[in-house]
């Protein structure tokens, strides 16, 4: 199972604050069905932050091997959050697939 946290939500602006967070409970969806399987409850942290008209958005996952963490800056919330997503995604399918060993998989020939 996999939660998501959002902290520091009210430092975004108030018109974006639903769109964040629709944002980040839409690209948890993908994480259920990745970590169906898993054996250990696992939790999202996205954190906000905000400085002078730049906002820093970061998400955090703490598997089994080591935790993965990114960030992303930038001046549009939207795009920070949907470009962090993106890359986030990738870096946890990575890091699952090594624990899983799939490298190792070898096809019959």
């Amino acid at each position: 199972m996999v939660d998501i946290t959002i902290k520091n939500l009210k430092e975004v602006e108030e018109g974006l604050r639903k769109d964040v967070e629709a944002l980040c409970n839409e690209k948890a969806g993908f994480y259920q069905d990745l970590f169906k399987k898993y054996d250990k409850d696992l939790t999202i942290e996205v954190i906000i932050n905000k400085s002078a008209a730049t906002y820093t958005i970061s998400a955090s996952i703490n598997l089994k091997s080591k935790k993965v963490l990114l960030a992303e800056e930038g001046k549009d919330i939207i795009k920070a959050a949907t470009k962090l997503f993106n890359e986030f995604k990738k870096a946890v399918k990575r890091q699952y697939e090594l624990e899983r060993k799939d490298y190792e998989y070898k096809r019959k020939r």
